[in-house]
C-alpha cells in the first residue's frame, strides 16, 4: 500500500500543566493540512527494513534518521509484536514534511503505518498513543479539539479548504527544550482555545484572532518571528508557530496573496508552500 500522509498545524496551543510522571497537558486545536510525506509499506517474510527519500532542502537543515531510530520502524515492530505476527515489511518514507517543525511528520509516518498494516493483514493496533501522542489524531485528521496529552481527540466543526503558507526556517526546535521554555514562563499569554472552537463553529471572522502559540511566546526565535512578520505585510488574516516550533502558518484569503507571500519567503531562504487545510489524514495513492 501507498498513502499520502497529511502533516497538521495547531491552530491554538496551550499548556494547561505537568503530570506527575513529567508529561506535560495541552488544550489545543488540531488541523491536517496538505503537506504530506509519501508512505510505502509491503510484506514481506521476514525482517523490517525502512529507507527514506529526503529533499536536499530538508536534508541540509534536518536530521531525520532512516533506520531503527525512526518512529515509523518502531510502529511497524510494535504492530507485529502485538498482534503475534511473523512476516515483516518493507516500509519507504517520501519525506515532504520538514521535520523539527511542530507539524507531526514522524506522527503521521507511524500512523501512516498503522492504517497499511491494519488493511494488509486485517489485524488492528490497541493503542496508538504509546507510540506517541499526536498518533491517534493521524488516524483519522481533520479538524479537533485535542486535551490530555494528545490522547483526547474530540472532533469540531470542518476548517478545511482554507488557503495557508507554510514556511520554515533553518532554526529547530526540539520537544524537550520547548517545554522546558514554557515551564520557565513567568507570565504566561495564553490563547483562547475554547473561543478558537466556539469562533470555528460558528463560522466567524473571530477565528483569527483566537489563533495563537503559547510556545512562541517560549522559545522568541528569530526566524519565526521574521516570518510572521512578512506573512503579516503580505496580507495574513492571522500568522502563527506551529507546535513546539519551528514552522509558522499564514491564513490568507486568496491563493494569489499566499503565492506571493511563499515567493518572498523563498527568495529570503526559507522553505515556504502554499497548501490548503485538508479534512483526512490519508489519501490512498494507486
Amino acid at each position: 500500500m501507498r498513502v499520502k500522509a497529511a502533516a497538521k498545524i495547531n491552530l491554538a496551543l496551550d499548556v494547561t500543566g505537568k503530570l506527575p510522571n513529567g508529561y506535560h497537558t495541552i488544550e489545543s486545536v488540531f488541523q491536517t493540512v496538505g503537506l504530506y510525506d509519501e508512505v510505502s509499506v509491503e510484506l514481506t517474510r521476514e525482517g523490517i527494513t525502512l529507507t527514506c527519500e529526503v529533499p536536499e532542502k530538508f536534508a541540509q537543515s534536518d536530521e531525520i534518521p532512516c533506520d531503527e531510530r525512526n518512529i515509523a520502524y518502531k510502529t511497524a515492530k510494535k504492530f507485529f509484536e502485538e498482534n503475534g505476527i511473523n512476516s515483516g515489511c518493507r516500509i519507504h518514507i517520501k519525506k515532504g514534511i520538514p521535520s523539527q517543525a511542530g507539524m507531526g511528520g514522524g506522527s503521521t509516518d507511524a500512523a501512516a503505518v498503522i492504517y497499511c498494516l491494519s488493511e494488509l493483514t486485517g489485524k488492528s493496533f490497541s493503542a496508538p498513543e504509546k507510540i506517541g501522542a499526536d498518533v491517534p489524531f493521524f488516524l483519522t485528521g481533520g479538524t479537533a479539539y485535542v486535551e490530555g496529552i494528545g490522547e483526547k481527540i474530540v472532533p469540531i466543526a470542518d476548517f478545511s479548504g482554507k488557503i495557508l503558507v507554510i514556511a520554515k526556517g533553518k532554526e529547530g526546535v526540539s520537544t524537550v527544550e520547548a517545554y522546558g521554555a514554557a515551564d520557565a514562563l513567568e507570565n504566561p499569554v495564553h490563547p483562547d482555545v475554547q473561543g478558537l472552537v466556539k469562533a470555528i463553529s460558528d463560522n466567524s471572522d473571530d477565528v483569527y484572532g483566537c489563533i495563537g502559540n503559547l510556545f512562541e511566546g517560549a522559545i522568541c526565535l528569530d526566524e519565526v518571528a521574521d516570518i510572521k512578520a512578512k506573512m503579516v505585510s503580505e496580507g495574513a488574516l492571522a500568522a502563527c508557530m506551529t507546535g513546539s516550533g519551528s514552522a509558522v502558518f499564514g491564513i490568507f484569503d486568496t491563493h494569489e496573496k499566499a503565492e506571493e507571500c511563499a515567493d518572498i519567503l523563498e527568495e529570503t531562504g526559507y522553505f515556504a508552500e502554499v497548501c490548503e487545510t485538508v479534512d483526512k489524514a490519508f489519501i490512498l495513492v494507486e
